[in-house]
Parts: structure tokens; sequence; C-alpha cells
């Protein structure tokens, strides 16, 4: 004869409800914080035209990203010191280059 499923079902039912909403509150983390990110690197991208503005908003997200945050003023060195892990971040390679604008 078979085994009755209703608690193992149950269980795996409430294993995969979790990580659903284990799932979703992790992508509204990230999506807030790429609105931010956005927003940010926008700003400080702004004055950048065709694909200089698609490159810096590109560097920008990323560093934003890993640093948590983006200096006030444009690229090029504006409100750095706001910010130092973005500011000390370099780029990989021989010449080490500040990695973010």
């Amino acid at each position: 004869m078979a085994k009755p499923r209703g608690r193992g079902a149950a269980a795996a039912l409430l294993l995969l409800l979790l990580l659903v909403v284990a799932a979703a509150s992790w992508l509204q983390a990230a999506d807030a914080a790429s609105g931010f990110c956005s927003s940010k690197c926008g700003v400080r991208c702004g004055r950048a035209g065709g694909r200089a503005r698609g490159a810096c908003m590109r560097t920008c997200g990323l560093c934003c990203e890993e640093c948590n945050c983006v200096p006030t003023g444009g690229r090029g060195g504006g409100g750095v010191n706001e910010c130092p892990c973005y500011r000390n971040m370099l780029t990989a390679g021989p010449r080490k280059r500040p990695k973010c604008p």
C-alpha cells in the first residue's frame, strides 16, 4: 500500500513558499539600491554626452553598488572625498587608475 504523502507535500510546499518570500525580499532590496544608484549616477554623469555618458553610467553604477554611495558633483573629481570607497577603487592591471567616474 502507498503511504499518505500529506506531511511531506505540506513540508515541501512550505519550503517553496519560504524560498519565494526570501527571493522577493532580496529582489526588492536590489531594486531599491539600483534606483538609488541610477538617480545619483544620472546627476554625476549628467554632463557627459553620447557614448561617454553610457560608459560613465555603467562604471558609476558598478562603483555605487559596491560602495553604497556616489559623491556629489560632476564626474572628474567633484566631491570624491565624501565617499572614500568610491574614490579609492582602482582599475585592474599594471596601470592602477581610478575606476569610478
